[in-house]
């Protein structure tokens, strides 16, 4: 793949992946032919700032689990209030680094 079309998807993505992970996106990137780049290049993301907020006004009704796939989490936080507000609380301080996990999963399952 060129190495320019890797740098500018990578330098619009950059804030939906881990930071310790970019290196190694960039290096598959590059591995890849056009039309896997092509398929990976259509994935949307969740942006970790909206799934941040949506966690502090919609987390109590377990919305943003649901939105990451995590479904048993999800019913098991809606059937307890948030875990007695354990989760609900553990979610918005950790669903950024949750969001770019799952984008990364996301992006690992294209490759």
């Amino acid at each position: 793949m060129e190495k320019k079309k890797v740098e500018d998807f990578m330098m619009m993505n950059k804030k939906y992946f881990p930071e310790d992970k970019i290196h190694y996106i960039e290096e598959k990137l590059l591995d890849m032919d056009e039309t896997e780049f092509q398929r990976i290049a259509y994935l949307e993301f969740k942006d970790p700032s909206t799934m941040m907020l949506i966690s502090i006004f919609a987390g109590g009704i377990a919305l943003d689990r649901f939105m990451l796939k995590d479904t048993g989490m999800a019913v098991l936080k809606l059937l307890t209030g948030g875990g007695c507000m354990i989760l609900f609380l553990y979610d918005i301080f950790t669903m950024q680094k949750q969001t770019k996990e799952y984008n990364y999963r996301q992006l690992h399952i294209g490759m």
